[in-house]
């Protein structure tokens, strides 16, 4: 079983934070899985951690549509944080809107972390591939 120290959800679902933790459990060992329901308790949170020198998360499970902060906005503010390491974010979204998708792109093209777009609901099947850890650019 794969282990990762962090992982994050953004997502204002409880039900789709209830199954992500348990597919996880089931996927990797993690140390802490921490959620949020907005964005902008999310990227307070990981700026606390930058500034803190503590652990960032490895990977990010991302919803888009939230309420205070969306997913985009987030995003935003992710990418322009100071972090070197490449960390692994993953889109989770029931969108079937054009609009996402170049959104996706945009960011995945001017962001060194690698970004992933994945549609609700995540199976099984997929949690393994996308827990795995963002390789390091060199």
């Amino acid at each position: 079983m794969i282990k990762i120290s962090e992982i994050t959800i953004v997502d204002d679902d409880a039900i789709t934070v209830f199954g992500l933790r348990k597919l996880i459990s089931l996927t990797v060992e993690c140390d802490n899985i921490e959620s949020y329901v907005n964005g902008k308790l999310a990227i307070d949170a990981i700026k606390d951690k930058l500034n803190n020198d503590q652990p960032l998360p490895k990977i990010i499970f991302l919803d888009i549509n939230m309420p205070i902060m969306d997913g985009w906005e987030f995003l935003e503010a992710f990418i322009k944080l100071p972090i070197q390491e490449r960390i692994r974010i993953n889109i989770v979204t029931s969108s079937i809107d054009p609009y996402d998708k170049e959104q996706w792109e945009h960011y995945r093209a001017n962001s060194h972390h690698l970004i992933t777009f994945n549609q609700k609901p995540i199976h099984k099947s997929k949690i393994e591939d996308i827990t795995k850890v963002a390789e390091t650019l060199n």
